[in-house]
């Protein structure tokens, strides 16, 4: 499936076959993809956390007020950021990069985030939008769907990660082989009102 039927028939599924599970080279290929989603400067906030324990997988679906898709769907990712990612080795961002690109770009991440601590958090809760709707068309791509979910207790599901300090939660994400499909699609606001030229 190319990109654009890939975000056209993205959406959002609840049930999911409980049975299913994805080949480890699927699983590789998700996560290759999944690198692939840019980040302010490079710097990849994104953290993934695996859930493949049924146990915990049953206290995060508790966490999540019972959602079924927590237990149910073939992968469960609690997507978190790394906020204090600008401050370590940022060297190792830009490694592959020509070192011209390296001289310029390394020397900026220090003074354009140190002191703003609203810009570390916006920026890191950036790249975790960026990671899901990436695993997310990627998952599509490959013949599967998926579930961003951010109605849990944020609180309870650090605690039950052993969240690092500096590290904050962004949202959940589901993926597996659904067995019903979502809802119709909702629908859309105007382009009119969605784009605005020059200003408002």
């Amino acid at each position: 499936m190319n990109a654009i039927e890939a975000i056209r028939q993205r959406r959002a599924v609840k049930q999911y076959d409980p049975d299913h599970r994805l080949s480890a080279d699927e699983v590789s290929l998700l996560l290759d993809v999944a690198a692939q989603a840019p980040s302010s400067f490079n710097i990849q906030h994104w953290r993934l956390v695996n859930v493949t324990d049924p146990l915990l997988r049953a206290q995060l679906r508790e966490a999540a007020y019972d959602q079924a898709q927590v237990t149910e769907a073939s992968l469960l990712f609690v997507i978190c950021s790394d906020i204090k990612a600008w401050e370590k080795d940022p060297q190792r961002y830009w490694v592959n990069a020509p070192q011209e690109a390296q001289d310029i770009l390394v020397p900026w991440i220090r003074p354009f985030y140190e002191g703003n601590e609203q810009l570390q958090r916006d920026e890191a809760m950036r790249s975790v939008g960026l990671i899901l709707q990436t695993l997310m068309i990627g998952a599509k791509a490959i013949g599967y769907d998926s579930c961003p979910m951010i109605g849990f207790d944020m609180a309870k599901v650090g605690e039950l990660i052993k969240l690092p300090k500096d590290y904050a939660v962004g949202a959940m994400l589901v993926i597996g082989k659904a067995i019903n499909p979502a809802w119709p699609k909702p629908g859309y606001i105007s382009k009119s009102e969605m784009v605005v030229e020059n200003h408002f």
